[in-house]
């Protein structure tokens, strides 16, 4: 059986009203006003009447629940206007370019050593072939000479790969945020206004209705 939806209950806050009767009805053997659960009705039966009674019930605390809704749309909205950069960052024409021109320095550094490093090993394999075939020609060592140029440039080339991407990487970790400034402060806020409005719930809507579902119903006749 599902919840009815009270006129001034949220879609997202129905789960919540749920855990508090469910925590109310786990705890009901601490209770002596509760005394009846069991005999009188089942958990069960006073669970689905409690959901089928759901505007009455939290209509007690309809005041404390206006203002937890109230901070919480505060707080969503507070959160919204602390990270504007998502919004911010894709439409600015200056992040654009500045975007533009880091991609083609990293196509640059990517691409050297890779280009280096392929000449460097035809050069090497070429002038290896020729100097062994003919020793006494001069451009199988020329070849060989430009192959360990293009080594050379291929090992600097990873070099400034590995530096790019170490300054990269510090460049875009995550920025630690204190949680002991104002930011924190909504979210206490929020915090007890949730508090706030699951105990005048539980207080004055979900045990009331349970003391009088239990009232109203005339203990199980025993057999004799």
């Amino acid at each position: 059986m599902h919840m009815n939806v009270a006129p001034h209950l949220l879609t997202e806050d129905r789960a919540e009203y749920e855990r508090v009767l469910d925590d109310a009805l786990s705890t009901a053997h601490a209770r002596p006003e509760l005394a009846g659960v069991g005999s009188r009705l089942t958990v069960a039966q006073l669970r689905a009447m409690t959901l089928n009674a759901t505007a009455l019930v939290t209509s007690a605390a309809a005041s404390e629940y206006d203002h937890f809704v109230k901070v919480r749309e505060q707080d969503r909205a507070s959160a919204g206007a602390r990270d504007p950069d998502a919004h911010a960052r894709p439409d600015s024409g200056t992040g654009t370019g500045a975007g533009a021109g880091a991609g083609v320095v990293a196509i640059v550094t990517v691409m050297v050593p890779v280009l280096a490093g392929a000449a460097a090993v035809i050069f090497l394999l070429v002038g290896a072939v020729l100097h062994a075939l003919a020793p006494t020609v001069a451009f199988g060592a020329t070849l060989l000479t430009a192959g360990l140029v293009f080594g050379s440039l291929a090992a600097a080339g990873l070099l400034c790969a590995a530096a790019g991407l170490l300054v990269t990487a510090l460049r875009n970790s995550p920025v630690e945020v204190s949680t002991s400034g104002p930011p924190a402060a909504p979210d206490d806020e929020l915090s007890r206004a949730r508090e706030a409005w699951r105990h005048a719930l539980l207080e004055r809507g979900i045990l009331p209705f349970l003391r009088d579902a239990l009232a109203a119903t005339p203990p199980a006749p025993t057999d004799p």
